[in-house]
């Protein structure tokens, strides 16, 4: 194709169809062409109903008036925007510059469309039929808008840089060769990703990207039974939130707000493993009743993900694994129905400052989720568990809970430092519950008050000697630093001799007890 020499004047190419021609003149007016019949399905650009040479331009027309087009009607600001247009040929429009206004709606593409390295202003492909969108290291200044359209080959948006926003609400993504629907690794994104609705086929994958605000997944339903990974994202980096979490479905603005109530909603639901390892998160990732269709060999990984929040209050996963290993999170908004059973959940590293459950969460309950996540004694978690409680006043859970790392790490011990464990746990708790060794010791102190004031106590020394008492003799045995000056002034003989020394090994071995217990206490202080 030539330019005519009056082409920048405003003449038209005498090669333009009649079609081509009145997109030309609507270009130069900045007018929206459109094609469409009224017919809702004829109209459909995913339909099977043909468009004949009445609706068709050539993509190489469509690149001319993008690239090098007429210059504007006076007063006028030339763009191009199209309505219910088939766009027949490869449009390729690689490493150019594209100053006007690009919107096409109800379009449908022939061919794929080639944007490596080319730069917008602003594009809008808004509910159109696309074999195939290739715009790796795309430029835009504005919003890359892609709703509604359906993409049967995948998209590729590798290393793009969007200048505001990235809209891929309600889009149908399907693989493309290489397993992938979206490829965006090392993507950046000015503001908001929203991909609210989205149907993915494929891996969605945006490793490395960094997007500027939000990133938006509410209601999308992504699937991959080919591979492990649906969402395939380590080291994203989002400023605020990262939202898995449903959508309200009919709603005329599918982002903000948490749907009203009677809303039918859209829930985010996953078939495939997700990787979200060493991710960045400004505000929170947000999980709300999302579901996980896990095989045995697919995790919803978090591994060392840092953010200030978490909302893990998604259905509990019935296969795969939740892997939080070395995430760094600041409050942990969760339910007891959302974790996975034993042996699912691996947390070691897994660093929380608070706890804000929703719904009954008792600390049986937490304890089992520690056991879950720890197939083997760990003492991690557990003390991480007890210094959340304690910095939020409670002592007592904070105690309860570090008893339950003793008694757990009792289970791999020898068997006689086991019979020493369950000898602490009988008297004093591990130190856990110092009241008991008071309980134990006046047990003991009756039992010998009473049995020793029926012994036979002659005195060692006839010319002098304190007055019997057997509540004093008693108290001498079981103290066994505390000389009270009356063991060693009577004689038993006998059982009550045996009895004496039980009462003197019983005193020790409750002293030990609670010395152990105490500098447990205070090594932890």
């Amino acid at each position: 194709m030539t330019e005519g020499t009056g082409l920048h004047a405003g003449d038209l190419p005498e090669e333009l169809t009649a079609v081509e021609a009145g997109m030309w003149q609507a270009f130069r007016n900045g007018s929206v062409y459109d094609l469409s019949s009224g017919d809702a399905v004829v109209d459909d650009p995913h339909g099977g109903h043909p468009w004949g040479p009445e609706r068709t331009v050539r993509a190489r027309v469509v690149c001319w008036l993008l690239l090098d087009g007429p210059p504007a009607l006076a007063g006028r600001v030339s763009a191009l925007k199209l309505v219910g247009v088939r766009i027949a040929g490869p449009m390729d429009l690689a490493g150019g510059t594209v100053t006007p206004y690009v919107e096409l709606r109800g379009c449908r593409f022939d061919d794929e469309v080639l944007l490596p390295e080319a730069r917008f202003t602003t594009l809008r492909l808004v509910d159109c039929a696309v074999p195939r969108l290739e715009a790796a290291r795309v430029h835009t200044e504005g919003d890359l808008h892609l709703p509604r359209c359906r993409f049967q080959n995948g998209i590729r948006l590798t290393d793009a840089h969007i200048g505001t926003d990235l809209l891929l609400n309600q889009a149908i993504v399907y693989r493309d060769r290489s397993g992938r629907s979206i490829a965006g690794d090392g993507m950046t994104v000015g503001q908001d990703l929203q991909a609210e609705m989205l149907e993915s086929h494929g891996e969605l994958s945006l490793r490395g990207a960094k997007i500027g605000v939000s990133l938006s997944l509410r209601g999308a339903k992504l699937a991959n039974p080919y591979a492990r990974l649906a969402l395939n994202a380590p080291q994203l980096t989002v400023e605020r939130t990262l939202y898995l979490t449903p959508a309200g479905v009919g709603s005329p603005l599918l982002s903000g707000t948490t749907p009203a109530r009677g809303t039918r909603i859209q829930r985010f639901e996953c078939q495939g493993g997700i990787r979200l390892d060493d991710g960045r998160f400004g505000d929170a990732v947000d999980l709300e009743r999302a579901r996980f269709a896990l095989t045995d060999d697919q995790e919803l990984s978090l591994r060392r993900v840092h953010s200030p929040e978490l909302r893990f209050l998604g259905d509990r996963p019935q296969r795969g694994r939740v892997v939080l290993s070395g995430a760094r999170i600041v409050n942990l908004v969760d339910r007891a129905g959302a974790w996975p059973d034993t042996g699912r959940l691996h947390m070691g590293g897994f660093a929380y400052e608070s706890l804000v459950p929703q719904g009954p969460f008792p600390l049986t309950r937490r304890l089992d989720w520690i056991a879950a996540a720890t197939a083997e004694y760990a003492p991690e978690p557990y003390e991480r568990l007890a210094a959340v409680l304690r910095a939020a006043g409670e002592d007592e859970d904070a105690r309860e809970v570090l008893l339950a790392k003793q008694r757990r790490r009792r289970e791999t011990l020898p068997p006689a430092a086991k019979v020493w464990g369950f000898v602490q746990d009988w008297t004093v708790a591990y130190g856990y519950r110092p009241g008991r060794a008071a309980v134990w010791m006046a047990v003991l102190w009756a039992a010998g008050t009473l049995a020793f004031a029926h012994a036979d106590h002659p005195p060692m020394n006839h010319d002098g000697h304190p007055y019997w008492s057997p509540a004093l003799f008693t108290l001498d045995l079981l103290l066994p630093v505390i000389d009270l000056g009356q063991v060693g002034e009577w004689q038993l003989r006998g059982g009550w001799q045996w009895l004496s020394a039980a009462m003197i090994l019983l005193g020790w071995i409750l002293a030990t007890t609670v010395a152990a217990g105490a500098t447990r206490l205070l090594r932890r202080s």
